[in-house]
């Protein structure tokens, strides 16, 4: 899949530059550009074609959804990631009226970010991929912390709790940048090691996961479990 292309639509130099920072700290994203007023993002917007904005909701020159309100009058695909001080109710509930992807509040921590951007990298992958989409993709996309139905239950293996395994993966939503092994996994949710590492083994096969021997100073390599596409 080609790179995410980015684009940061911010005032303040310095939180655009570490937002650029974390954009490119996550897997198959790319910052293209970056405006300071809602003039250049409009300029922007059209010269650059990027698939995904970081859009302020403070700008010097008007209101950030003044850029949402007109992407979608003009039927573009392109989403946003609203990234603001705003914290008003009616901010929020208007930024998911108009059709925001996420909403982060700042300052915002990269473990946060991260979530957000991998969202929505398993969104824009998928609707990249296939034409057409069955109830339960649906439900991923645009539900993904809904609780697991009696479907999701039929579809695991034996020996595998829906419940259980929703704990394992709320775990790995966390900044873990040096990864879990079983044991730290199963204290996170109250497990042995070995019932984490039955789980763990088992995101490995959905893709969910990767492992990793990591050597240290004495001792054996120890098994090391990171997301899929985590650096």
């Amino acid at each position: 899949m080609n790179a995410i292309r980015v684009l940061i639509i911010e005032d303040d130099t310095r939180i655009a530059e570490m937002h650029r920072f974390f954009v490119e700290k996550v897997l198959e994203f790319e910052v293209t550009g970056i405006a300071q007023n809602l003039g250049e993002a409009r300029e922007l917007v059209k010269l650059l074609a990027p698939d995904l904005l970081l859009l302020d909701l403070y700008m010097p020159d008007g209101n950030g959804m003044e850029i949402l309100h007109q992407l979608r009058g003009e039927g573009r695909a392109i989403d946003v990631i609203l990234i603001t001080a705003a914290r008003h109710v009616a901010d929020v509930q208007q930024a998911m009226r108009a059709g925001a992807f996420d909403y982060l509040v700042k300052p915002v921590v990269f473990s946060r970010f991260e979530q957000a951007l991998i969202r929505f990298r398993k969104y824009h992958g998928q609707l990249q991929q296939q034409d057409t989409l069955e109830q339960r993709d649906i439900d991923a996309l645009t539900h993904p912390h809904q609780a697991p139905s009696s479907a999701q239950a039929d579809s695991v293996p034996k020996g595998i709790d829906v419940l259980t395994l929703g704990k394992v993966q709320q775990v790995f939503q966390k900044n873990n940048p040096n990864g879990l092994s079983a044991e730290e996994a199963g204290e996170q949710i109250g497990a042995s090691r070995s019932t984490a590492r039955r789980y763990l083994e088992y995101m490995i096969t959905t893709g969910e996961l990767r492992a990793d021997l990591i050597y240290g100073s004495v001792g054996r390599p120890e098994r090391r479990y990171f997301p899929e596409g985590s650096p």
